[in-house]
């Protein structure tokens, strides 16, 4: 190594996929729906692995998942299965179990990425990558929210207006040691918490995470509006390539 470089750790990709997504109303998880010629989750997979830094990763399975249909991932890096859990962060845990089981070390890190999340644009995880590998405590992709909020009453009706200021919306990839990551988890699940992220984790555990800007393109498909929206941004992205 040359003198005053600093080496790079290694950084595995960690994939929940056991989620059914009844939003969706569709009768196969919408992982795996069809977007142009490939199911959700080998775009939101594929955006990670080509990453030169990322050198593998795991997928969390459900349990009865017959959808999944291995392909030789990108640049000859390792992609594990691993079968999740009923919550995302019972499918996390299962992923890194299966790291630190085969060669990952604590000290490695770990992006953690919604399985139908297929927008992310290598401009943002390059810039996740550069910022929160420099941040002990890890780091997320967020977007500062922008719109005037509103909470509402129990019949819908406006209850009152809520200050935007300094709120984010969390997206992922999120990115963490993979040791932190792990016993974070662990303790959230001990002490009967359900946590909907990897940021949650890691804040109940005394850590603050570090935000990173984000993209409004880097879209998650939870309902059946969503698929389109995929599909025309990730066009619009190839034209600007081929002009």
């Amino acid at each position: 190594m040359t003198p005053g470089t600093h080496r790079v750790p290694p950084v595995w990709a960690v994939v929940p996929a056991a989620g059914v997504g009844r939003r969706m109303a569709t009768r196969i998880p919408k992982q795996y729906l069809p977007l142009l010629g490939h199911p959700v989750i080998r775009w939101s997979v594929e955006s990670l692995l080509a990453e030169s830094r990322v050198v593998g990763g795991v997928v969390a399975l459900g349990a009865d998942d017959h959808w999944w249909h291995s392909w030789t991932p990108p640049h000859g890096k390792t992609l594990y299965c691993v079968i999740g859990g009923a919550a995302r962060a019972d499918s996390v845990l299962e992923a890194l179990r299966c790291l630190r089981r085969n060669m990952a070390r604590p000290g490695d890190w770990v992006l953690v990425h919604d399985a139908v999340r297929p927008c992310l644009t290598t401009a943002a995880l390059t810039r996740l990558l550069d910022q929160g590998l420099s941040h002990a405590h890890g780091a997320l992709l967020a977007i500062p929210v922008r719109d005037t909020l509103k909470r509402s009453a129990a019949d819908a009706t406006v209850a009152e207006t809520t200050s935007r200021d300094s709120l984010w919306q969390a997206q992922t990839p999120q990115l963490f040691p993979l040791g932190l990551l792990l016993d974070a988890l662990e303790a959230a699940r001990d002490a009967g918490g359900q946590v909907t992220d990897e940021a949650q984790a890691m804040e109940l555990a005394g850590y603050a995470p570090l935000l990173v800007e984000g993209e409004s393109t880097n879209v998650k498909i939870t309902r059946p509006g969503d698929l389109p929206l995929a599909e025309s941004i990730l066009r619009a992205r190839h034209h600007r390539q081929e002009d």
